[in-house]
């Protein structure tokens, strides 16, 4: 099968891990053959998202695998942490190998019961609101071990307004000015202090959650962890695609009514000092929809206050 990555992919990775994600994105062909050799895969086709790409396999048995790999070795080394944290509750892929020194990781296939890949709940966010309070309550409350790698949420924070910020400078005429930006920033390290200490996923959207079925439930893919204040990870819950501040205050209450240890009014703050991160890539693509202008409307509030 072709390896090569496709040029807007590897612009991408090129933007998120600097210019020598080029060299590396070269290189990706023959590190698929070594680590298929090692761990006995039959790559079948190529994947990918922002930080990685992802080679679906088959194995010597039958059936199917995932290997991930990324430029960043500590990219993978946390994740992994992460999927061995959450382990054996099957809200996450299982972690059938690992090797963070080459940014590579091996999981397990999710999948419908009749075989077939569970889908995103991409679309989904307010009609399962119940289903992923479920999930929510499921991966809370996880503690790191001590010799943890995993980044503090300011940190994580701290580097998603780094992201923002290089959208917009490559952004012509941003309807978003960078001292919006920066005033957001502020308040959400503020909001990110104190001595929280669970992992986050840190990246919990409707395109990160797959529906594995009414047994099994759902599962949460494709991890940023961190170490902070786990109602962080109900942000995209409350926000996607909501229309006016009234539904985004609905569905806060109503994952707080469901989520043991969820606080409305954090996860209400947490969405105002947040929501310039999803405008920006918006308005970088022109869109000037209600669900933007609210968003816009969130960060402006928050930037005031």
């Amino acid at each position: 099968m072709d390896m090569v990555v496709p040029r807007a992919a590897r612009e991408a990775l090129v933007v998120r891990f600097g210019p020598g994600a080029g060299a590396w994105c070269d290189g990706l062909p023959r590190r698929v053959a070594r680590l298929a050799e090692r761990w006995e895969l039959r790559p079948v086709r190529q994947l990918g998202g922002g930080t990685s790409r992802v080679i679906v396999c088959g194995l010597p048995g039958g059936g199917r695998t995932y290997l991930k790999l990324t430029p960043d070795p500590a990219v993978a080394a946390q994740e992994a942490e992460a999927l061995r944290l959450w382990q054996g509750g099957g809200r996450t892929p299982a972690l059938l190998a690992a090797a963070p020194h080459e940014g590579a990781l091996l999981l397990a296939a999710v999948e419908r019961p009749d075989g077939s890949p569970a889908p995103t709940l991409r679309d989904e966010a307010e009609a399962r609101l119940a289903d992923v309070a479920g999930l929510l309550t499921q991966i809370r409350g996880h503690r790191p071990g001590p010799s943890s790698a995993l980044p503090t949420l300011a940190e994580r924070v701290d580097f998603l307004f780094d992201l923002t910020r290089r959208r917009l400078g490559a952004t012509p005429r941003p309807a978003v000015g960078p001292e919006l930006v920066e005033r957001c920033r502020r308040a959400a390290l503020r909001l990110a202090e104190g001595e929280w200490s669970a992992v986050v996923h840190g990246d919990l959207h409707p395109g990160n959650v797959l529906d594995a079925g009414p047994k099994r439930g759902l599962v949460a893919i494709d991890p940023r962890p961190a170490v902070g204040d786990s109602d962080f990870d109900a942000i995209d819950w409350a926000l996607s695609g909501a229309t006016t501040p009234a539904a985004v205050q609905e569905r806060v209450q109503r994952l707080a009514d469901l989520v043991p240890g969820l606080a409305a009014d954090r996860v209400s703050r947490w969405c105002e000092v947040t929501a310039v991160i999803m405008a920006v890539p918006r308005v970088a693509r022109g869109a000037d929809d209600r669900y933007t202008r609210l968003l816009v409307g969130m960060a402006t509030l928050a930037a005031a206050s």
